[in-house]
């Protein structure tokens, strides 16, 4: 980062929302700046439940029952747009209790209210027939037919992709250490790579939005993660789970889930449990084996099935009910906080907001000539021909049949491009998120060394500094 660099906006963070942001604002005349700890998508936005959701069990008059709403019927069309792997499961919100099943008009009066209409009950016989594997005991469901599974990673990729082909600067494996704004000038921040200038800040830090908003001066919330552990069962439990199974929610909680992923697999969870450390993302016995005894009602065939993967998220949780947003258009400052769960399905919806905001506030918005570049995404999901099955694109290129990653079907042809993207992979947590490489089941044991010295000798780093380089 040049200490003399000047920009009008300088985005604080590059997970869904802030590559959403910094998409949006890349179709104007402006100089962007986007600014992350570590690489695009990989803090809370990497280890999320994959659901693009409606928005239907939103707190009504919310702004994230609008925002959820609004960001599903756009991230659909950017999906198709950009090559991002979505599938329409739908979803079934299932009853276990006569109790549970009591709150479906409940249910259905709030999805009503934020603008879902489509939500229809579902009788025990339907609900075994669709779902012939469900637990026994099921006394009905609802019926979320626009509920979808999409992949996670390749959203804000898409975004931040297409905001630096537009010309934005992106700062990875930058943290912000300071930020002032001196009487009636622009902001001032101060990183581990130097200092910026920028006319706007916009904070959209997830975890760490609260310590950015002090840092600008301001107080109004304090994030508290919560932690969602998960369990990914392997590709060969995929055909039990035709559907998203969604709990009945309660006040503090939408529960377990059990869902296909657009990857074949099978993912149960998550957990939530408040802990203090933002930076504590690991697994625990108690959380694992609560997600096992949930599994044993909803679907206790997936037990006999091996585990993948386990993992945790952690979601940007305050004391407040709703996303925190503001804007000062005085201070030239807006802030994206609290987020929590629900950043992948409202993002594109958050950055018409933030665009929203700057304009409201007098900032000169004139578009782009060109508009923003047009892009196409590797496909990561199984509904689509990946490389190693398209025999024509093999045969002008001989990398795309030469395997690497046999569990994931990774090729060479995958690796070198996500190497020489745009926004190209630095280690290998970054290689997962581009081509699926090291994420199946034997979690790169038998292919991590070729995987390291391919993404070694197209990134310039050493097969060291891939393992080790914290993302």
């Amino acid at each position: 980062m040049t200490a003399a660099r000047e920009v009008d906006v300088a985005i604080v963070g590059a997970g869904d929302v802030g590559a959403a942001i910094a998409r949006e604002l890349a179709r104007f005349e402006l100089r962007l700046a986007i600014i992350d700890a570590g690489d695009v998508g990989a803090g809370t936005s990497k280890a999320n439940t994959a659901i693009l959701h409606t928005g239907f069990d939103a707190k009504p008059g919310t702004m994230e029952a609008r925002l959820v709403a609004r960001g599903h019927a756009l991230l659909t069309a950017y999906a198709e747009e950009v090559g991002i792997a979505l599938e329409r499961t739908g979803a079934l919100l299932v009853a276990w209790s006569d109790e549970q099943r009591a709150r479906f008009p409940e249910i259905e009066e709030a999805a009503a209210r934020n603008g879902y209409r489509r939500l229809r009950r579902v009788a025990p016989d339907e609900l075994y027939r669709r779902e012939p594997h469900l637990g026994p005991g099921a006394v009905g469901a609802l019926e979320v037919p626009d509920e979808c599974v999409v992949c996670p990673w390749t959203p804000p990729l898409a975004c931040a992709t297409q905001a630096v082909l537009a010309g934005a600067d992106l700062h990875r494996h930058t943290r912000v250490t300071g930020l002032r704004r001196p009487a009636g000038g622009a902001w001032r921040l101060q990183s581990t790579r130097g200092a910026l200038s920028a006319r706007w800040v916009v904070n959209a830090a997830g975890l760490r939005a609260d310590e950015l908003h002090r840092m600008a001066g301001r107080d109004g919330f304090a994030i508290t993660p919560r932690r969602g552990e998960l369990i990914v069962f392997d590709k060969l439990s995929r055909p039990l789970v035709g559907h998203v199974l969604l709990p009945v929610p309660t006040a503090t909680t939408k529960g377990v889930l059990v869902a296909p992923t657009v990857f074949g697999n099978v993912m149960l969870g998550p957990t939530a449990v408040d802990i203090q450390d933002k930076a504590d993302t690991a697994t625990t016995g108690e959380g694992l084996a609560a997600l096992r005894a949930a599994v044993r009602r909803i679907m206790p065939a997936l037990l006999s099935y091996e585990v993948t993967a386990t993992y945790a998220g952690l979601r940007a949780a305050t004391e407040h009910s709703d996303y925190v947003l503001e804007a000062d258009a005085a201070e030239r400052y807006v802030c994206v906080g609290g987020v929590r769960s629900t950043g992948l399905s409202s993002a594109l919806a958050l950055a018409e907001w933030v665009r929203d905001q700057l304009e409201a506030a007098g900032e000169p918005l004139r578009e782009r000539r060109e508009g923003l570049p047009a892009i196409r995404m590797p496909n990561l999901g199984e509904r689509a021909p990946r490389p190693y099955r398209q025999p024509e694109r093999i045969a002008a290129d001989r990398a795309y049949g030469d395997v690497v990653c046999f569990c994931e079907r990774v090729t060479r042809g995958e690796i070198r491009d996500a190497a020489r993207s745009p926004v190209p992979a630095t280690d290998l947590d970054g290689l997962r998120r581009r081509t699926r490489a090291l994420m199946g089941r034997c979690q790169g044991f038998y292919c991590g060394a070729r995987v390291a010295r391919l993404l070694a000798e197209h990134s310039r780093l050493t097969t060291g500094e891939l393992w080790e380089r914290p993302s």
